[in-house]
């Protein structure tokens, strides 16, 4: 099975679909280790769209 390609975007309150760093795309930004089903969580208490910029 292929894995999602690094730079993939998904949003806050969306299923992960790959384990791996996600960097949320907000002023100022932060990285969070995911795993592949987890919920993404709000940034900083707001919605935000994350980024997968490497795998785990």
């Amino acid at each position: 099975m292929a894995k999602t390609p690094l730079g993939t975007i998904r949003k806050t309150g969306q299923k992960c679909p790959e384990s791996g760093v996600w960097k949320a795309q907000a002023n100022p930004s932060g990285t969070i280790p995911l795993s592949e089903g987890e919920t993404f969580p709000p940034h900083r208490g707001s919605s935000v769209d994350w980024k997968l910029i490497s795998y785990a």
